[in-house]
């Protein structure tokens, strides 16, 4: 049986992190399950700040000596970093496991083409997602409206599952699982 690919992705703000962190601790003992970490070019000193996802940090260099030997099933950039996820999540698919990514929208195309995928698009109203990013404190109110102005369009027929996120973090985290649950049927 081949595995699938489950993408998780939504605007800045949304809960992805929460969300995905909950969902990976419910399905620590579920050997169908594995969630990527991503490798990032955001320096690892920056994981002990709240808000910024466990990952494996590259420099700008290593990360494009590791893209150009194929190191990366996927790899896109994105406000100003360099992401990629692991080539070897595709020893994963080839077992029949649901390998759970976050992903940005910009290479769904692609792994649509490459891979079983199912989108799990996380949600939250507007004036949710300004207050969360606020919240961090990361980003000027200017910078956080123009993040929020330039969330990219989805491409058409994925195969999609809308999460909201628009309550507390324990009912956005239960939809989640659910829908990852679902995956695996």
């Amino acid at each position: 049986m081949s595995g699938r690919l489950v993408t998780v992705v939504g605007a800045s703000g949304a809960g992805k992190d929460t969300l995905l962190g909950a969902a990976r601790a419910a399905l620590a003992g579920d050997p169908r399950f594995l969630f990527a970490r991503r490798v990032i070019t955001r320096p690892a000193e920056t994981q002990q700040h709240a808000g910024v996802e466990d990952h494996l940090p590259m420099t700008e260099a290593e990360f494009a000596a590791a893209e150009a030997s194929g190191a990366f099933a996927l790899s896109w950039a994105a406000h100003g970093l360099h992401y990629g996820i692991p080539r070897s999540i595709e020893d994963e698919l080839a077992a029949g496991r649901i390998v759970v990514a976050n992903l940005s929208r910009g290479v769904l195309a692609e792994a649509d083409r490459r891979y079983r995928l199912r989108v799990l698009l996380v949600t939250a109203p507007p004036e949710v997602l300004a207050a969360r990013l606020a919240g961090r404190g990361r980003e000027t109110m200017a910078e956080i409206t123009l993040r929020l102005s330039r969330a990219a369009p989805l491409v058409d027929g994925l195969d999609l599952v809308e999460i909201a996120n628009d309550m507390t973090p324990e009912i956005g985290a239960e939809r989640l699982l659910s829908a990852l649950k679902s995956a695996a049927e």
